[in-house]
Parts: C-alpha cells; sequence; structure tokens
C-alpha cells in the first residue's frame, strides 16, 4: 500500500491536504493524524469494515474496543443510548480535552468499535489538526494509538512511519503531541463514575468535578487471560519497548542506589542496559545510557517523554530498561501505569 505523508502546521492547516484526508476516510480508508495525547489511527467509525482495517494494520486484538473521536457533545447523542448529566458536566468541563467518557452506544455503532460490548468511548480531542479532520469529514473517527499493537504510543510522526508506513492511506504530521499519554478513559455508565484508564485528566480533576470517583482494582495489578477489557490499555501488555523493562520503586535514595547494583549485575552479563530516570538523579548512575524523563516536581514533563524514551532506547539496541518510579498523583498515576503495563508487571519494590 502507497502511503501519503502529509505535513500539517497547527496554526495554519492546509486545506486542500485536509480535505484528500477527509476523502480517504469517507472512502472507508485509514489516516494516521496527531492529537494532543498521542497519534491515532483513524477510520471512519461508522462503517464496520473500514474499523476492522484498524484492528488488521495494527494486529489489535478483536476484543479490545476502540475509542470513537468526535468535536464535541453535539455528536453524542447520535452515537449513545443516552447521555446522564455527570457525562455533560464532564464534556463542558473537560472537552475538547484529554478525557473519553464510555457510555452506553445508540445502534448506529458497530460491534467491531466496540469489541461486542453495550457501550462505547468517546472524546473530543483538543488538537487543531485532529478537529478539523473530523469537521472536514463529517463523520465521527474510530482511533486508537496509530503504532502496532503493544509497542510505545507514538508521540512524533517519525513514530508512526516506523510502525505503519506502508499499512495505511495517510500519516499527518503534526508535529510532537504535548501530552504524551493517552486520554483517561472514564466510565460513566456506573455510579459512581469509574476510571478505567488513568491518562491526561487526572483523578484529582475528576474527584473536583464529581466529589466521587472510583478506579477500577484491574489497573493495579496484572490481568488475566479471562479479563474482558471495557477499555483500551487494560488487558494486554501495552507501551512496550524491544527491551525488557523493570521498574524499580521506592524512596528516591534507595531506587538509586538498587538501580546501579542491577546496573553491575547486568554488565557481568554481557546485557546493553539504560536507566529511565529524571532531571535530579540522572548524574547518579554508572556508565551506562541515561534518559532523563524530565523533572520529577513536574510530572506532565515526564509524561509527555516517555514513550519517545522507549522507542530511543530500542534505536540503540539497549536489551534492559531499568525505570526509576514516580509519585502517583495527577498524571503520575498515567506514567506509573503505563511503565508497569510496558514492564509486565515487572517490579522491584526496595
Amino acid at each position: 500500500m502507497k502511503t501519503e505523508i502529509l505535513k500539517m502546521e497547527l496554526n495554519d492547516v492546509d486545506k486542500e491536504k485536509l480535505r484528500f484526508a477527509a476523502e480517504v476516510l469517507r472512502g472507508g480508508g485509514l489516516v494516521a493524524f496527531p492529537t494532543e495525547t498521542v497519534y491515532g489511527l483513524g477510520a471512519d467509525a461508522l462503517n464496520e469494515n473500514a474499523v476492522k482495517k484498524i484492528f488488521e494494520a495494527k494486529g489489535r486484538p478483536s476484543d479490545n474496543p476502540l475509542i470513537v473521536h468526535i468535536t464535541g457533545k453535539e455528536w453524542a447523542d447520535s452515537l449513545t443510548a443516552s447521555v446522564p448529566p455527570a457525562a455533560e458536566i464532564l464534556m463542558d468541563r473537560f472537552w475538547p480535552g484529554p478525557l473519553t467518557l464510555v457510555l452506553q452506544k445508540s445502534d448506529k455503532v458497530p460491534g467491531a468499535i466496540t469489541a461486542g460490548l453495550s457501550t462505547v468511548g468517546l472524546r473530543a480531542p483538543a488538537h487543531p489538526v485532529a478537529l478539523a479532520l473530523i469537521r472536514e469529514a463529517g463523520i465521527p473517527i474510530a482511533a486508537p494509538s496509530a503504532n502496532i499493537s503493544g509497542r510505545p504510543s507514538p508521540t512524533t510522526p517519525k513514530h508512526v512511519i516506523d510502525d505503519l508506513y506502508g499499512k495505511v492511506d495517510v500519516i499527518i504530521d503534526g508535529g510532537c503531541s504535548k501530552v504524551g499519554v493517552e486520554s483517561t478513559v472514564l466510565d460513566v455508565t456506573v455510579t459512581p463514575p469509574m476510571i478505567l484508564r488513568p491518562g491526561g485528566v487526572s483523578y484529582e480533576q475528576l474527584l473536583d468535578v464529581l466529589g466521587d470517583v472510583a478506579i477500577d482494582p484491574s489497573l493495579l495489578k496484572k490481568s488475566s487471560e479471562n479479563f474482558v477489557p471495557k477499555a483500551p490499555g487494560m488487558k494486554y501488555k501495552h507501551y512496550s519497548p524491544k527491551a525488557d523493562v523493570i521498574v524499580v520503586e521506592g524512596e528516591t535514595e534507595k531506587v538509586v542506589r538498587k538501580i546501579n547494583s542491577l546496573i553491575e549485575e547486568y554488565k557481568k552479563s554481557n546485557t546493553s542496559v539504560g536507566v529511565l530516570s529524571t532531571d535530579q538523579t540522572k548524574m547518579l548512575y554508572g556508565d551506562v545510557p541515561v534518559i532523563s524523563l524530565g523533572d520529577r516536581l513536574k510530572p506532565e514533563t515526564i509524561a509527555a517523554n516517555l514513550f519517545k524514551a522507549f522507542r530511543d532506547f530500542d534505536d540503540i539496541g539497549i536489551e534492559v530498561i531499568l525505570a526509576e518510579a514516580i509519585n502517583n498523583q495527577g498524571i503520575g498515576l498515567a506514567v506509573m501505569n503505563r511503565m508497569k503495563k510496558a514492564a509486565g508487571y515487572n517490579i522491584i519494590k526496595v
């Protein structure tokens, strides 16, 4: 398949290129496009055959539901059986933005999107290119992350090209994603609303609006083979580089000491090892590649750099990545969810 790469400026979206990408979507094709979280791989959400192409291109399991991207709450009525008051409040507060709401679906939504579930995840992305594409196409766009299933999510055009060139019709180059981790997925069909995947909108932000928010217990442990995921990223090993990832968790001083001890052990076996650190600790490690994700006191910087760092280590052939855990507060909860998923829950506590 020939893949067209279209470069678009955020503050001056090329209308001709946009029309071309929209025509591809309406014709049942696949378009990778930027959002503020990560790049998405889009298809016409109301065309079941087009949606199935997403699963084929990514190698994605069919029981892993997709998120439908829309421009705002004015699209929600036709795609859902009902929109509860809590959802209306959240749409007004966080859309467009990195929040996906799980609602009871309408009959218009194909089963391929929902993995046979009675619910559908909706979100309005806060990215000018994504919103312009949806408006131009005039259709809701089903879009998981634009990567090979299981790999680190793409936050740059290069990541998308590396994974999907030749497998999709169009890749829109809109620069780097700002948030760096996927949207928060919140199930508003239950009381209290439940976080199914932490992301760009934090637990604390949701709690401030709703007063009561639950966190799905499955987020705290490795899921079983029989587990039925209600949202993307819940069941399978995700976000993983080619290297093995080990997360080291505890007081910072003890974490640094443990990682340095592990470095020496891996050196003895001639295993290439790298360290995911923070700005505060990056100078404390031995003679190995070290990538700082950002300021430990500003977890949003760490979220923005996590997936790129995984891919950067792959590019230099690292076999084992030793990753410092960070605080679970704010977007740190999403960062730790992604780290632990990438590690297959291989965690050392010190």
